[in-house]
């Protein structure tokens, strides 16, 4: 369903926290000077082909060209900034990435993030799903948490966007920029750190120096390790299956999550009469569900839900993806900083993981701004511990809740049913209850106008 994940940073002496509003402004006058250089910068990279990439020196290198890597570098457009941005994929994959079944979930804050780095203009208008409500079922228990836009100040709790057009976005908004140089298909050997700068080794010899490193490659993140920042991970011996499925009756844009026992089952409303399913079951039982037929899968998806879409048909391939949540014990060390997944690997059942990344992103980007801005060095520890405490305030009750969460509705034993009735009955008597977890999922009410 809908996250949230608060932007600001919380009271400093020394940080100026950048909005949403001041960072649009600031990406307009950089994208104006990149339209000035951006052809003469082009030019010259067709005949240099590959020369750029062989620059050892930056201000800032980021390891792993996904979503919040390339999002932390489009908000540092304009700054003047030289940028390295290094990953494994080759850039074919990162201009047109494949599809991988996941669907992301995002909060009001991160769709005005989006439009603010020029990423939203660039998703079709019919690859956006628009939830309006959404409901929290448990088994055969007739209540339900029903969570509604109505009343919210909002015409929408949230909106769902394929993963692969949300990764696309984020490259061609950077693919351009004079100030980043895109370093693909290249493997990180070495990562070191010290007060002077730090120090980014290739398999293929070069070496990069920067004032600040960022990590953004993934849950599983080698960066981090390399650095020694430990990181507790919790495998929730399960596995979450995702595709796409187009069904007979309308979905009224609403989300719904179905905590049956031994499995779990999310149907999130995409455009038109399409939505995104999510099944969660026991990794033992997931080849099972795999190796079904898409007819037969289709019809037991329709039969867990009890036929409430009508019939239903496989359109995608199915993907499945083991369920290990990850939290870093630090986010940053000396000249150097987690973002994304690298930082927090979220459980998919309450949907805060990408949010929580491209807030993160912004975050950071707005301590390097503010020490730009005030004639700071940018991998000073003081504005890197600022972004880790005010980072972990919005992730840490996230985190360990989610986990709760999932534990409470993934346990079949009688205390456990009973647990899990008499949380939905509270919440769905008590209103305040009700609207805080709202607020929260969805961030509505930073973006009612």
């Amino acid at each position: 369903m809908g996250w949230n994940l608060p932007l600001m940073p919380g009271k400093t002496r020394l940080v100026k926290p950048i909005s949403c509003t001041s960072l649009a402004l600031t990406l307009a006058a950089g994208d104006i000077a990149a339209n000035i250089f951006g052809k003469k910068m082009r030019r010259a990279r067709r005949v240099m082909g590959q020369e750029m990439a062989r620059k050892d020196s930056f201000d800032i290198v980021i390891i792993g060209a996904g979503p919040a890597g390339l999002g932390f570098a489009r908000a540092l457009s304009g700054t003047g900034i030289s940028i390295a941005l290094v990953e494994t994929q080759s850039q074919s994959v990162l201009e047109d990435p494949a599809e991988d079944g996941r669907d992301i979930a995002l909060t009001h804050t991160s769709e005005k993030i989006m439009r603010d780095l020029g990423m939203w203009e660039r998703i079709p208008a019919d690859q956006i799903g628009t939830i309006r409500d959404a409901k929290v079922l448990n088994g055969p228990s007739p209540f339900a948490l029903h969570f509604e836009s109505k009343g919210s100040g909002a015409d929408y709790l949230g909106r769902i966007v394929p993963n692969h057009l949300i990764r696309k976005s984020a490259y061609e908004v950077i693919k351009d920029q004079p100030n980043v140089t895109l370093i693909c298909e290249s493997e990180v050997t070495s990562v070191e750190t010290d007060a002077s700068g730090g120090n980014v080794g290739l398999k293929d010899g070069r070496q990069l120096q920067a004032t600040l490193v960022i990590a953004a490659d993934s849950r599983f993140s080698t960066t981090r390790r390399k650095m020694g920042l430990a990181a507790s991970s919790l495998d929730f011996g399960r596995v979450v299956i995702v595709c796409e499925m187009t069904h007979e009756l309308s979905h009224d844009d609403t989300a719904y999550e179905c905590f049956h026992y031994e499995q779990t089952l999310a149907i999130l409303p995409m455009f038109g009469n399409k939505s995104s399913v999510v099944v969660t079951l026991p990794s033992a039982r997931a080849d099972a569900v795999m190796q079904m037929g898409a007819a037969e899968f289709a019809a037991d998806i329709a039969r867990r839900f009890e036929g409430r879409l009508g019939a239903m048909k496989l359109v995608s391939k199915r993907h499945a993806y083991p369920l290990v949540g990850v939290l870093a014990k630090e986010f940053v060390t000396t000249r150097f900083a987690l973002i994304g997944d690298a930082a927090v690997g979220m459980h998919p059942v309450t949907a805060h993981g990408y949010n929580l990344g491209l807030s993160g992103a912004l975050l950071l980007a707005g301590e390097v701004r503010s020490a730009l801005q005030n004639g700071r060095d940018i991998g000073d520890l003081t504005g890197l511990k600022s972004y880790e405490a005010a980072h972990k305030r919005a992730v840490l009750p996230l985190y360990h809740g989610t986990n709760a969460l999932v534990r409470l509705y993934t346990d079949n034993s009688l205390p456990g049913r009973v647990l899990r009735d008499a949380a939905l009955r509270l919440g769905s008597l008590l209103p305040p209850v009700k609207s805080r977890i709202q607020r929260q999922l969805t961030h509505i009410e930073s973006h009612v106008r």
